[in-house]
């Protein structure tokens, strides 16, 4: 498992990464806007790599999302996709739920209720 800590300067948004059996686990902190983009798209990068990458957006500390976010987490779940990977998003709350299921993010990305659903699923 790694840890890593991720926050963009006078960011109202942070990242932790760890790595649970071999899916990455960005657990975030925070509003999701235009301002924090650039950190949340570096974390959501894929590097180059033959294996295809898991990763699992846990939004259960996010309070708020625009756009931009969405639009980043959908190029991402495309992005995985292609590599024969896959994005998933946990734990929601409801405002940000809301958001996700107005613009029809839900029906794109797999979302789970809870980060062991997303895991095990």
């Amino acid at each position: 498992m790694t840890d890593t800590h991720r926050n963009a300067p006078s960011s109202s948004l942070s990242i932790d990464q760890d790595t649970v059996n071999g899916i990455r686990v960005l657990t975030m902190h925070g509003e999701i806007d235009q301002p924090v983009a650039p950190l949340l798209d570096e974390a959501l990068s894929f590097p180059d790599s033959t294996t295809p990458l898991r990763i699992v957006a846990d939004l259960n500390d996010v309070t708020f999302m625009d756009s931009s976010g969405i639009n980043i987490l959908i190029a991402a779940h495309h992005t995985a996709g292609a590599a024969q990977g896959w994005l998933r998003i946990a734990g929601a709350q409801p405002a940000v739920q809301r958001i996700l299921h107005i613009v029809g993010v839900d029906q794109i990305i797999e979302c789970h209720p809870t980060l062991e659903e997303a895991l095990h699923d």
